[in-house]
This record gives structure tokens, sequence and C-alpha cells, in this order.
């Protein structure tokens, strides 16, 4: 009989050892549910200029770079496990040992990155939402002085950002884990069934013309972001732990579990592009800065109910990306600094470290959700989830390492040239001119 597994995950119990089998169905759901996250939400304001059509395709060819990179970084974790002999290594520790100090530095560097660009995006849309309804909620309120004062504070910006990070901060900071994961299990739940009843509301405003229309130059900006909402790569470690290093298993459970969120997200990118008025995108181009879709649709254009529901989708979608990156860069400092949270002033030092950085920048840059996500998928997802797997890889596989990808160099070549090409297009044309105003303005 072949060998289909590196080990086998064993528990003693009672004195006996028993088999724990990984289950696909439980590695699919964990790679699912790391995929759905707030990503899905800037979708359509990145789409929108470009077409249903022209971004289907994008999102397609966008998952297909992901599985492939998710498959290399799934190749040298296995590698690195026959070789060391440990069952467990997370995606920072299997860097340092294929690539060393330097290549360790820098996906801590773009880890670092990606977490606070992701809270900072969080904060700042998440804290406009909760406004947004504050102000709606308060106009039920038959107490004049209260309703008033509430229309107020809706209407400075930095209340939204402070409020949703001192309520949902502080349900993490002083919440059990148990209480956490009911309360997460929660909110999934409210995503889950929103998004359907989004779906089903929807449908009914779809204009089928508005699904004609393509315009293949606007496509370029939208990638980045599409990155970004189809990222999983950090869980990959764990996954292969848990199938015990089955190649078929861990094959299956990235390929189904990155595919469900992406038929999600086609669905919900369609639906949301044909629900908007044809006028809209007659006007886009005069629009400073980015347009937000969900933002119309929140306000009521399509119908109060529809409205409600992309409201209750968008907030909570949000709460649960934001709790998984807040014990993400929770667990890098504790790491780091060797930081335990059973010790009060630890605990507060550890939670301050991670929420305030990112308060204070999306209370100064309320708007800076979009711009967050696009930095994050050009100059981290670029890295970890492009660059580093394909050098990766490339090291190993000329120790004959099996691979776990066809294609030969010429895939690690093309993973790295499109990596290069998404960081470099977003340097020439964001940073490099930015640069440049500041040294002419500088006289220099």
């Amino acid at each position: 009989m072949a060998q289909t597994r590196l080990f086998s995950n064993l528990e003693l119990t009672e004195g006996r050892l028993h088999h724990q089998p990984g289950s696909v169905l439980g590695a699919t759901a964990l790679v699912a549910g790391t995929t759905i996250g707030a990503g899905i939400l800037a979708l359509p304001s990145v789409t929108l200029p470009a077409g249903v059509i022209p971004s289907t395709i994008a999102l397609l060819l966008a998952w297909l770079y992901a599985v492939v990179s998710g498959l290399l970084i799934a190749e040298v974790n296995l590698h690195m496990m026959r070789q060391s002999g440990v069952p467990t290594l997370g995606f920072l520790s299997m860097i340092e040992l294929t690539l060393g100090k330097g290549g360790s530095r820098l996906a801590g560097a773009a880890y670092l990155f990606l977490h606070y660009a992701l809270l900072v995006a969080y904060i700042a849309q998440g804290g406009e939402i909760l406004l947004s309804a504050i102000a709606k909620l308060s106009a039920f309120i038959p107490i004049p002085p209260v309703a008033t004062m509430a229309t107020h504070l809706a209407a400075i910006p930095w209340v939204g950002t402070a409020l949703f990070t001192g309520l949902f901060g502080g349900i993490l900071y002083w919440g059990r884990s148990q209480l956490i994961e009911r309360f997460n299990n929660g909110l999934v739940a409210i995503v889950v069934m929103s998004f359907l009843g989004l779906l089903i509301l929807a449908i009914g405003q779809v204009q089928i013309e508005q699904a004609i229309f393509q315009d293949w130059t606007a496509l370029p900006p939208a990638i980045s972001v599409m990155l970004v909402a189809l990222f999983f790569h950090n869980v990959i470690p764990v996954i292969t732990t848990q199938l015990e290093g089955d190649v078929q298993k861990i094959k299956r459970a990235i390929v189904v579990g990155s595919g469900l969120p992406l038929l999600m997200f086609l669905l919900w990118n369609a639906v949301i592009l044909c629900s908007l008025s044809p006028d809209i995108r007659l006007h886009i181009h005069d629009i400073q800065g980015h347009f937000d879709p969900l933002k119309l649709l929140r306000e009521g254009s399509s119908g109060n109910v529809l409205g409600v529901m992309v409201a209750i989708f968008s907030e909570f979608a949000i709460v649960t990306s934001f709790i998984g990156f807040v014990y993400g860069l929770i667990d890098f400092f504790q790491d780091a600094f060797q930081i335990r949270t059973h010790d009060s002033k630890q605990r507060l030092s550890l939670y301050s470290l991670v929420l305030f950085p990112s308060l204070g920048i999306s209370t100064f840059n309320p708007g800076i959700f979009l711009t967050a996500l696009d930095y994050t998928g050009t100059f981290s997802i670029s890295v970890l989830g492009g660059i580093l797997p394909a050098v990766m890889a490339w090291k190993q596989r000329s120790l004959s390492v099996p691979p776990l990808v066809p294609g030969g160099t010429a895939t690690l070549i093309a993973m790295m040239g499109i990596a290069g090409i998404i960081f470099l297009r977003q340097c020439v044309q964001q940073l490099l001119p930015a640069i440049l105003i500041d040294t002419l303005s500088l006289g220099w």
C-alpha cells in the first residue's frame, strides 16, 4: 500500500494511544473561513469601472494564482517537515528555515504591514458603518435631546473609529476564549444568513443590461484587492499538520476551500454591480477618489430593506475579520517579545500595541479603507503569497524535492513575475509621483 501521510496524529487517552486523523472537511472549512473576510466589501468598488465580465475573468485568474501559491507553500512545508521531523512549522518559521534570517525579516515586515494595514482598513470602515447606523437609529428615538445628541456624535468621524475599537477591542481584551469563540461563531452565522438574504433581495434589483458593460483598461487597479480577498496562505501550515502531510487531502482542502469563497465572490460581484443604476457608471470618472457602491446601497438607493441587509453584512464581515487579525498580531508579538497574556500588565501592553496605532491612523484618515487594502495587496500579498513561496520552492527543488505544482521553473518564474509587476505598478503609479511632488515642493 502506498504511503499517504508523513506521520500520524496520536492522542494519549486513558493510557492508550488513539489515532486522530485530520478531517478534509474541517481543513476545507478553515481555508474557506480564512478566505471569506472583509476584503469582499472592497470588490464592487474596484471592479465597477471594469464591469462584470472583465472582473469575473480577473477573479478566476486571481484565484488560480492564489491556489498555485498555496500549493507551493504546502510543498515547502511538507519538505521542511520531512527534513526536520517536526510536524508543526509556522509560516514565518518555515521561511526562516528555508531562506535564513534575511528572508524571515522580509516576511516579518510584510506580515506586520499586512496586519496593521488591514486593521486600519477595518476600523475605518467599521466605524463609518457604525456611525451611519447610530444616525439612522437616532431618528426613531422619541426623546428629542437624545436623538439630537446621537445625530451630532454621528457627524464626528473619530467617534465611529473609537466606538468600534472600544467595543470590539474591549470584548477581545476582557472576554475569555470560550466566550470569544461563541461570539465569533454567532457573527459568522449572521454573516452567512445576511449574505444569503442580501443575494435574494438584490436579485430583484438586477438589471441584466448592466452585465454587458466592459472596460478592460480599468481592470489592473482591482487585481491587488482581489488578491487580498483571496488570501488564505497563513493557515496552510496548520492544515498540513491537521491532515498528517497527506498530499491529496491537502490539495483537495486548498482547492475546494478557496473555490467556495470564489463562487461567493463571483455571485456577490455580479449581483452588486448589476443592482446599481446605469447613471452611476456614466459619472464614475467624474468622482474624485474611490467610489463605494455599497455605501450607496446602504443609504437606500435600491430600497431601505436592501440597504439594511448590506449594512448588517458589511459590519459583521468586518468584525469577524477584525477578530482574526487582532489575534494574528497578538500571536506575532507574543513570539517576538515573549509576552504572556495571563499577566494583566503585559496583556494591556500587548493589546495597546495592536489597537492604538491602527486606531490613530484610521481616525486621522477615515476614508482609508480601499487605499489600505490596495497597498496591502501590493506590498504584503505580493511578497507573502507570490515572491517568497516561489523562491522557497525554487531553492528546495534544486535539492530534488518532488513538486506539488506542475510547470517546473516556468511556473515559479511566472509567479514571481506577476508579483513583481503588481509591486512595480504601485510604485510607479503612486509612490514615485508622491516622492517627486514632495521633492519639488522642497525645491530640490
